[in-house]
């Protein structure tokens, strides 16, 4: 197993503080109690430009900021954020950011770098995270109609969802040009000319 790295670890520290940053960004919706929130970009960004390890590192470290009774999930924290109706979103967000990251990490650039991440980033970033939330939110909420709780906890966020993935496939893609996820990782796959440039197959 490879050793962790000081560049990673920073990495990850910094993420925390954007997904911690972009939950404040976040919009109410009358019929639920789940809200619009850009926490979800945070999540796609950190695994798929740092990878499995560093990614889930990332939500972790808010997570445990959050238990810890700091105030890092849009204003709130504490073991309520933790235990209310969006906690299943909230921890399937390490297991999906390790996914985006394990795929990402094995991507190869090319013409269709694009699809390839957003396919990663929607299907693991978005849909993986449904199941437990909606089965949470209805079960925290005494919701007794599976129709209900898809309402309520996934119809209305597939297409920010999916715009949240193009958004993170777009930004990745750029930034892997000049700085390729071989160097967060730490490994031998991206090379580097004497022009500090990263040397990728296309």
């Amino acid at each position: 197993m490879k050793k962790w790295t000081t560049r990673g670890l920073i990495f990850s520290a910094l993420f925390a503080a954007v997904m911690i940053a972009l939950s404040y960004l976040k919009i109410s919706l009358p019929f639920s109690t789940v809200p619009i929130t850009m926490q979800t970009l945070a999540v796609m960004l950190a695994g798929s430009i740092l990878g499995a390890r560093y990614g889930s590192l990332a939500v972790l470290i808010v997570i445990g900021l959050a238990a810890a009774g700091f105030q890092v999930m849009g204003g709130s924290g504490g073991l309520a954020v933790l235990t209310g109706p969006t906690a299943g979103y909230i921890f399937s967000w390490p297991f999906v950011a390790w996914l985006i990251g394990f795929f990402a990490e094995r991507i190869k650039q090319d013409r269709y770098t694009f699809f390839k991440l957003l396919a990663a980033n929607f299907v693991c970033g978005a849909l993986l995270v449904y199941p437990g939330g909606v089965a949470w939110l209805a079960y925290s909420t005494g919701m007794n109609s599976l129709g209900k709780a898809l309402t309520a906890g996934m119809w209305p966020f597939i297409p920010g969802d999916l715009l949240k993935a193009v958004l993170c496939s777009a930004v990745v893609t750029a930034v892997w040009r000049v700085y390729p996820i071989e160097r967060i990782l730490n490994s031998d796959a991206g090379t580097w000319t004497d022009g500090d440039q990263p040397t990728v197959s296309r």
